[in-house]
């Protein structure tokens, strides 16, 4: 085997993994176009029932 060939294969491997990332990403942008719009009111859901404030003693 000679160094050009070997630098040929390096080349063609390189140039595929790019090719298959860039159909991933394409994919990636079809399926985030594709995904409903969150609803953002600007309450965590995490945080919504908490009460700001002094809290009630707990009752035994």
């Amino acid at each position: 085997m000679t160094v050009t060939f070997i630098k040929r294969q390096k080349e063609r491997a390189r140039q595929q993994r790019n090719q298959e990332k860039q159909v991933k990403r394409e994919q990636l942008r079809r399926e985030k176009a594709e995904r409903p719009a969150r609803v953002d009111d600007g309450v965590d859901p995490d945080i919504a029932h908490i009460v700001p404030g002094p809290q009630a003693p707990l009752e035994y």
